[in-house]
């Protein structure tokens, strides 16, 4: 399992549009070999934080090179955050409860 952990800050008016812009992004990003999960979170200091997995290595970079998510990718640099950053983990340990 890969996971992608996507810390940014949205610029002030820009939250309509990247909520339009997300949705897409998720519905695309579901559709893709490999996808497994996608949760986001916000903190009260205004940052994001997206936790993405997927299976390999590979189904991540299909991901990012997806033509539609490499459009998203610019506007997100051009319009939408004011800063990102991105891991691309893989689990040292996991567990499960139950």
């Amino acid at each position: 399992m890969i996971v992608i952990v996507f810390r940014a800050r949205v610029r002030n008016g820009a939250e309509a549009e990247l909520e339009r812009v997300g949705q897409r992004m998720y519905e695309l990003a579901t559709a893709m070999p490999g996808f497994r999960s996608y949760k986001d979170f916000a903190a009260a200091d205004g940052e994001t934080l997206a936790l993405v997995e997927f299976d390999t290595l590979g189904s991540v970079d299909a991901w990012r090179e997806h033509p539609e998510h490499l459009a998203a990718q610019h506007r997100g640099r051009n319009d939408f955050f004011t800063e990102y950053h991105i891991q691309v983990c893989t689990p040292v340990r996991e567990h499960v409860f139950p």
